[in-house]
């Protein structure tokens, strides 16, 4: 067994705790009560049910900790403590269509000096196929008790990338299009599976080669960053610096493919 610290087991044990029911409600999608919150933004008592869980696990373990909450917004806690970030369903269109590609997702924000934060703690969970992908700062990126590495492919041209593509209420397709025409001519391949918290867990895991998204979330990737930098890889906004977060930009490889990504990204976007 591969020795972790505790915060790994308890995030372990919360999606776990959670998993069950998602398996349930997936199983019986049809049945489930949804509702929108916004333009091709679905939420349904899935989403919700899991995070409940998934809040009563990490609070009774860290109590003082805040949270930030995909469905619920932000709980306060001690701001001299860390506080968690979680998505419980990454993935809910795929979900409520019956595609079995989807995750919860956690990580831990830690307060660093100067008011600036890190995220210290990441894991992304796959009900269905019992996939724990977990990393530790300078610990090292991990699949279940398997040590992790981005791909080694160096070549464009057998590299296999990810991607969100935009969609009704959401996105900038001119802007995704041009991206899309840049990358898709020197690719092997290029894949939209639904899940960016999982595609990035993909990439540290090698079975992505690299990704590309704008629009996202923390929750949807604060977890899955931290997985590919941990596994070896890089990841940037589309001007190739460190601000992800702020920008909401994601561009995730290996060291050399991610340059020759970003070299063409940034082509299509002058």
């Amino acid at each position: 067994m591969v020795s972790h610290s505790g915060l790994i087991t308890v995030m372990t044990r919360a999606v776990r705790k959670a998993a069950p029911r998602l398996r349930r409600d997936y199983n019986e999608v049809e049945q489930l009560q949804v509702s929108k919150k916004g333009p091709a933004d679905f939420v349904s008592m899935a989403d919700k049910r899991a995070e409940t869980t998934l809040v009563e696990e990490l609070r009774n373990a860290r109590p003082d900790w805040g949270m930030l909450l995909e469905e619920s917004g932000e709980i306060a806690g001690d701001p001299s403590k860390p506080r968690w970030i979680v998505d419980p369903l990454d993935g809910t269109t795929n979900f409520l269509h019956g595609v079995p590609h989807f995750s919860i997702s956690i990580a831990v924000e830690e307060p660093l000096p100067g008011g600036k934060t890190g995220i210290s703690h990441g894991l992304v969970y796959q009900p269905l196929t019992d996939e724990t992908f977990w990393a530790e700062k300078g610990r090292g990126a991990w699949l279940n008790d398997r040590r992790l590495r981005v791909s080694a492919r160096r070549d464009l041209s057998e590299a296999m990338i990810g991607t969100g593509i935009p969609h009704f209420g959401r996105g900038d397709v001119a802007r995704w299009s041009r991206i899309f025409g840049a990358i898709a001519p020197e690719v092997a391949g290029i894949r939209r599976l639904g899940s960016a918290a999982l595609d990035l867990a993909w990439v540290a895991a090698g079975r992505f080669d690299g990704f590309w998204e704008d629009d996202l979330d923390i929750w949807d990737s604060a977890a899955g960053v931290l997985l590919v930098k941990e596994a070896g890889g890089f990841v940037s906004d589309y001007r190739g610096q460190d601000r992800m977060y702020e920008r909401r930009e994601y561009l995730a490889a290996s060291g050399e493919l991610h340059s020759r990504l970003h070299k063409l990204l940034a082509g299509a976007l002058r």
